[in-house]
């Protein structure tokens, strides 16, 4: 009996069904999950075991990078630094996917010239920068082409008149005299824990309201009263800073919705508001503007029916109150904090000192011993001092650009058009590539020549007074106030720092506060020392 082999027809037959029911039971539902799953945790090992001890934040499929910037939101400044040690002076942060938050993030001093100075009109401020700090209306900051050139042509005249110098080291002086020294002395005899970064707010916000309007708030009294529209600023620059690193849609919908920092955002936008209102009807009714820089305006503030002049107005004084009162008092307040921390810097700012004491005829029982304008001008070691606390700390810490049209950047990366770029100011100074190997480290010296004269560095290096076109008119003036209150302070009272256990670290802002202040017993300066 003869048994007939399968033909081959019925091979194949047999083999087409059995693979196309296994295709058929692939293509389940549950097996495709299964298989994306599968997926997905083989290319989270692979990406964790790439990773190992890098500082390089994970693009992760949809979310991109933002999962851990926003896990270091907290720590932004140093975490940004981390990222430029290991990877180089330019990163390209990947945000998630389709929400336009892809950006450049640079401390490259070469990439900062390029971009301020070189190629300065492919780099405005962009439409996104003023819709972020939407609250400063079309004042400077936020203007770009004709606008930005007008409103920088007047607000140069007005700093740079001679009458407006020496109105500002009048009144700087006078404030120092009459409020900070006083205050300091009482807080001194009590023996009391003061914060002094909240104590260099209040007299820089009573300094800059009289340059702009003409009116002392009085902010610095004993009684330490609130103070809204220092508050709601506060509350203004977080909430700004934080819609850097969220998608343009969600802030705006927590803006809609009044929610979270949006929620904060709107009322300090009304405070801010309400003063100015009032501190310009006040400089109206009691005529004391002159000398101010409100009164350049007052033709405008005649027009008050006119909404577009007010709004002018109100743009342009909210612009000068942010220059003046924030990135000063930040300034002194992390001056004053590098020198507790550095007494051998603080020795030779007293023995500079010392010899303006001498030439007054001081008595070693004078007290208080106040400087004028013109004798803190020639001090080489405390001008040093300064610029190096605002190199280490810069009070605004960050810049941003958006570009017109595609770029390459010294750095050899390609910038497309519209695209974005950070820079990071506060990085650039702690990078050994260039500021060298004691980067780190507060120490003035680096801005004195071997002839003894001050150093000038490059602003692209430098940037705490911005770069280029932009560059801060406000800095000859800036000067002239921390000289004022450094000096006095230095010469008449020791600085303690309350506790040990307490951090002092950088508050995630637009503005480089200290996160909790700093407490400190202030003591009167020993008759003995110089």
């Amino acid at each position: 009996m003869s048994i007939s082999k399968p033909s081959r027809t019925m091979a194949s037959s047999s083999f087409l069904e059995l693979s196309l029911g296994l295709l058929h039971s692939l293509y389940t539902p549950e097996f495709l999950l299964a298989y994306a799953s599968c997926f997905f945790f083989l290319y989270l090992y692979y990406l964790l075991l790439n990773k190992k001890s890098s500082k390089i934040p994970t693009n992760w499929p949809l979310l991109g990078m933002l999962p851990n910037l926003l896990l270091n939101l907290h720590r932004f400044h140093d975490w940004l630094t981390e990222l430029f040690r290991e990877g180089g002076c330019t990163f390209y942060f990947r945000g998630p996917w389709f929400l336009g938050m892809n950006f450049f993030i640079t401390c490259d001093p070469a990439n900062v010239n390029h971009i301020f100075t070189a190629n300065f009109a492919n780099y405005p401020k962009g439409g996104e920068f003023s819709e972020i700090f939407d609250i400063l209306g079309d004042g400077i900051f936020n203007a770009d082409d004709e606008s930005w050139r007008s409103q920088r042509r007047k607000a140069q005249l007005l700093t740079g008149h001679p009458q407006f110098r020496s109105f500002v080291a009048k009144y700087s002086r006078d404030k120092v005299e009459n409020g900070l020294v006083p205050l300091l002395s009482r807080l001194a005899e009590r023996g009391a824990v003061v914060d002094l970064q909240d104590v260099l707010l209040r007299l820089t916000f009573d300094m800059t309201c009289n340059l702009v309007f003409g009116v002392d708030p009085g902010c610095l009294s004993p009684e330490f009263p609130a103070v809204p529209f220092a508050r709601a600023m506060d509350d203004a620059m977080e909430a700004l800073f934080i819609r850097h690193f969220v998608p343009r849609g969600w802030w705006r919908l927590m803006k809609w919705l009044r929610i979270g920092t949006e929620k904060k955002l709107a009322a300090a936008w009304e405070v801010m508001d309400e003063f100015v209102a009032q501190s310009i009807a006040k400089s109206k009714e009691e005529k004391n503007y002159e000398g101010s820089l409100l009164t350049s305006y007052v033709n405008e503030i005649e027009q008050w029916n006119d909404q577009d002049s007010y709004k002018y107005i109100r743009d342009t004084t909210v612009n000068f109150m942010l220059a003046g009162r924030d990135t000063t008092a930040a300034g002194l307040a992390w001056f004053f904090w590098l020198l507790s921390k550095n007494p051998a810097a603080e020795s030779k700012i007293l023995e500079e000192l010392g010899r303006i004491k001498k030439a007054q005829h001081c008595r070693p029982t004078t007290f208080p011993v106040l400087f004028d304008a013109e004798e803190l001008a020639g001090l080489v070691y405390l001008h040093a001092a300064l610029c190096e606390a605002l190199r280490l700390y810069p009070p605004v810490p960050t810049e941003h650009k958006g570009s017109v049209r595609a770029d390459v950047l010294p750095s050899g990366d390609e910038v497309p058009p519209g695209g974005k770029i950070l820079f990071s100011v506060y990085s650039t100074a702690r990078m050994e590539g260039v500021w060298g190997e004691d980067c780190a480290e507060f120490r003035p010296e680096r801005w004195i020549s071997e002839q003894g004269k001050l150093r000038h560095e490059p602003s692209c290096k430098f940037l705490a007074f911005n770069c280029g076109p932009r560059t801060c008119l406000g800095k000859d003036i800036a000067f002239t106030q921390m000289k004022a209150v450094a000096a006095a302070i230095v010469c008449n009272f020791d600085v303690e720092a309350a506790a040990d256990g307490h951090a002092v670290q950088p508050r995630p802002s637009v503005i480089l506060h200290m996160k909790n202040g700093w407490m400190v017993r202030i003591k009167k300066k020993k008759k003995s020392d110089p």
